[in-house]
């Protein structure tokens, strides 16, 4: 079992759980500026509005954000230039606060990475910061339908043995949110990229830094 203890402002809360399951962009790598940079490139280039863009983008795939705000532009030559520059793009990518550390902790058959991103980019932007590849790593060209589907979740705890309900999942963004929830699993939301009242979540945090594990 694995326990944890959580400081969210004021509050101080203990949640144990199986397995920790996290999302991978805005929860275990700050790729903002590269994300939103590739975003603006492409939104210039189709005279779209960057912020409605930027609402919906975060945690959910490149085809599933143009079919929202621009589904005549959903073609593989755009695709395929989105993929081009996001796995081109390394500037400014970071570890989030207290991550590496975090997962060091952590008993390698006991979390996974469950992501929007595809698997080179995945690797591509795990090894730019130095996080170690899990064992179990699902991507969204794994799954049959990405978040706010739930079937990563899913997936990652059924790798791992685990029974959903005894998941912990990790999340920056509404939409994985969602689907941790639609997973049967518990939830805290990083708010690295979304505010809490925004996650809508009960539990928060700024970033693993105010986080402390204890194993039991």
């Amino acid at each position: 079992m694995i326990k944890l203890a959580l400081t969210d402002g004021q509050r101080r809360h203990s949640i144990t759980c199986e397995a920790i399951l996290f999302d991978m962009d805005g929860t275990l790598v700050d790729s903002t500026a590269c994300v939103e940079s590739t975003w603006r490139t492409w939104a210039t280039r189709h005279n779209l509005d960057i912020e409605k863009l930027l609402r919906v983008a975060h945690g959910r795939q490149n085809h599933e954000t143009i079919r929202l705000v621009a589904p005549h532009l959903e073609t593989p030559e755009e695709i395929a230039f989105l993929v081009r520059a996001e796995e081109e793009c390394q500037d400014g990518i970071v570890a989030v606060p207290g991550a590496l550390d975090f997962v060091d902790m952590l008993p390698v058959e006991r979390w996974a990475v469950v992501t929007s991103a595809w698997r080179r980019l995945a690797k591509i932007r795990l090894e730019c910061v130095g996080l170690p590849l899990p064992a179990v790593l699902i991507t969204a060209d794994e799954v049959k339908l990405s978040k706010p589907h739930p079937d990563g979740y899913l997936a990652a705890a059924a790798r791992l043995g685990i029974e959903p309900a005894e998941c912990l999942v990790f999340e920056d963004a509404p939409a994985g949110i969602e689907a941790a929830i639609a997973a049967g699993m518990n939830a805290v939301g990083i708010k690295t990229t979304f505010s809490h009242k925004e996650l809508g979540c009960e539990w928060c945090i700024a970033d693993f830094q105010a986080i402390s594990l204890m194993q039991e």
